[in-house]
């Protein structure tokens, strides 16, 4: 196989955000450099959010500002217009704006429904082709279940991808933010997303709450997704939603997407050893099996 997976590392923010341990600003630095030279070239470093709410993602500005951008697309999370006015003052490459698939999840996470969300999407976009700025994507989050108004269905995000997509955003995740999908609902949801939005990039985010992430990962690869999110060492999870866990680690990931012949660019021996760095720090193992395990054939001790 020659194929290529574009695994986007989210772990600087969707990894940090959930802990309780909160990293030095020169921390958050030097797992992202680590991440660039294990391979990573789509990186989600910094998250535009209100350091009161969620005190993870302090210092944005300061890591966008020490941060070269060699070889590397830093990715700023974004909620609101203030967020994209920071995004766009730090100097940032991409902007993921993040819009909630339902209400109850929405109010919590953002102080604001659907309908609220997708207004400000709308303006953002408005906001760059009138005044520039780095490109768009949007991410559907709790696009498989919200753990506070229960299943979402495919008519939801069919619906909101295909109003994301009328915007002119070119690139749109789907986010299984608590961790509930089945790679059997992977596959249907992809399908009505590209019947909703025939041009638009697909990504996929899983997370491994319930030890389907890797599952739910090859049925996004084997219905054609190219771009998928992850984490290194496991680490992730949202504050504001109840025993939510990790992302898919971003070391498992390409550990069983190079085993089968896909082509990542990472290198799976510093992943393993920035996986255990950054636990380290955090005071915890890696959740990732790969770190626990090592490699085949052995990669590291």
């Amino acid at each position: 196989m020659s194929r290529r997976i574009q695994i986007v590392e989210v772990g600087p923010r969707d990894g940090l955000q959930n802990e309780k341990t909160l990293l030095e600003i020169d921390q958050k630095i030097a797992f992202i450099e680590r991440l660039r030279d294990c391979g990573a070239r789509r990186i989600e470093t910094v998250s535009f959010v209100n350091p009161r709410r969620v005190p993870q993602m302090a210092g944005a500005e300061e890591i966008m500002a020490a941060l070269p951008a060699e070889n590397l697309s830093r990715i700023g999370l974004v909620l609101n217009e203030r967020g994209w006015e920071r995004c766009v003052a730090a100097g940032c490459e991409e902007a993921n704006v993040v819009v909630c698939a339902t209400d109850g999840f929405g109010i919590r996470n953002q102080g604001a429904s659907t309908a609220e969300q997708m207004t400000a999407l709308a303006a953002i976009v408005a906001r760059r082709t009138a005044e520039g700025g780095p490109p768009i994507t949007a991410t559907i989050s709790v696009a498989f279940g919200c753990p506070f108004d229960g299943e979402v269905s495919e008519q939801q995000v069919g619906e909101l991808v295909r109003e994301i997509s009328g915007l002119g955003v070119a690139e749109i995740a789907l986010a299984d933010t608590i961790g509930v999908a089945d790679p059997w609902t992977v596959r249907r949801r992809i399908e009505a997303a590209r019947a909703a939005a025939p041009g638009a990039t697909l990504r996929m985010h899983f997370h491994d709450t319930r030890n389907t992430g890797l599952a739910n990962a090859f049925a996004a690869v084997e219905a054609g997704i190219d771009v998928l999110d992850a984490s290194c060492g496991g680490l992730g999870g949202c504050p504001f939603a109840p025993a939510a866990t990790g992302n898919i680690g971003t070391e498992d990931l390409v550990y069983m997407l190079e085993r089968a012949g896909f082509e990542t660019g990472y290198d799976l021996g510093r992943l393993i050893e920035t996986a255990r760095w950054i636990s380290g720090l955090l005071g915890k193992a890696p959740a990732a099996s790969v770190s626990r395990a090592g490699g085949f054939p052995a990669l590291a001790a």
